[in-house]
């Protein structure tokens, strides 16, 4: 429990200071399913799933446009795929967070708490993946060994 309110903050506080970045008048459109909701705003994605606490908000400018028109379809790759890539770049980015004399500290604020023994679902590494895919490839910056591909 402790653990997943903790990712819940981390994340919360991660899209806050991104959110610092990009203030903008939204535009909300709003859809439900069974066990989460996402909110999308014109700059902002809100995913939360009350049963497994946990939230995570993505604010940045242009990143929902981007989403829209480059990321493959849902279901193109595998939820594995999308953990594993995500376990890759959220250790990197909490590496980058830790040692900000090496790296832009207004890049890497905060670090994320990401579980691979946590099944935050699909729909959550999917976004997660494309933010990571779209933050690499805006702010020039590689966080694997590979060219992260769309």
């Amino acid at each position: 429990m402790k653990r997943l309110i903790a990712m819940k903050q981390i994340i919360l506080i991660l899209a806050l200071s991104i959110g610092i970045v990009s203030c903008k008048s939204p535009n909300t459109i709003a859809t439900t399913t069974s066990d989460q909701m996402v909110t999308t705003e014109q700059d902002t994605v809100r995913i939360a799933n009350e049963e497994k606490e946990y939230e995570i908000i993505i604010i940045e400018p242009g990143f929902n446009t981007w989403i829209q028109g480059r990321a493959k379809p849902r279901g193109y790759y595998t939820q594995n795929f999308l953990e594993g890539r995500n376990a890759i770049y959220v250790t990197e980015w909490n590496n980058r967070v830790l040692n900000s004399s090496q790296y832009n500290p207004n890049l890497y604020e905060m670090q994320i708490n990401y579980d691979r023994s946590v099944d935050y679902g699909y729909e959550v590494n999917y976004l997660l993946y494309y933010y990571f895919i779209y933050f690499q490839r805006e702010y020039n910056q590689r966080l694997a060994g590979f060219v992260p591909r769309i």
